[in-house]
């Protein structure tokens, strides 16, 4: 059995959220009011799936401004997802996708609980890498178990996401 769905932590990802985010940067003009890298790849030695994610926070007014700079930049608006306060986007355009390393783009407003949990959950672990090992053993072995079924992984780990999360939040 292999591992597919996880890699062990590449010291690369922090450089290909910068790559990421200057491209970003360039096209949003000061439509935006920062740009975060969270989830697993921006945690040191996390065990992570190798997509950057990147939440693009903004003053709620502007999402219509953010979304059509986007489009412009290649970006399809895939709405929420079925996560209010967390709009995704996805890379269409083949020459800009095939320069940038793989990454998930979401907009949040700053005001957002979505926006909130992310980077609570992110500095969390940054902070306790007790936590940050514990959920990193739990990805490679729901990894290796489940290979390709990326359900049964994301069931598997849900009740330790959940719970760091709650911690996350009682801390901020």
């Amino acid at each position: 059995m292999g591992v597919t769905l996880v890699t062990k932590y590449n010291p690369r990802w922090p450089d290909w959220f910068i790559k990421i985010r200057r491209v970003l940067e360039a096209s949003l003009g000061e439509s935006y009011l920062t740009i975060e890298h969270v989830g697993s790849t921006a945690v040191p030695d996390m065990i992570a799936k190798p997509i950057i994610d990147i939440t693009i926070v903004i003053n709620g007014s502007r999402f219509g401004e953010i979304k059509e700079r986007l489009a412009q930049l290649g970006y399809v608006h895939e709405g929420d997802k079925g996560i209010p306060g967390r709009e995704a986007f996805d890379l269409r355009d083949a020459e800009l996708r095939s320069m940038l390393p793989a990454h998930h783009l979401y907009v949040c407003a700053e005001d957002s609980h979505e926006l909130k949990r992310h980077l609570a959950f992110r500095d969390f672990l940054r902070a306790n890498r007790s936590y940050a090992g514990e959920l990193s053993r739990l990805k490679w072995s729901l990894a290796e178990e489940h290979e390709n079924d990326r359900q049964a992984y994301m069931d598997g780990k849900a009740a330790l996401v959940q719970e760091i999360t709650e911690m996350a939040l009682r801390e901020k």
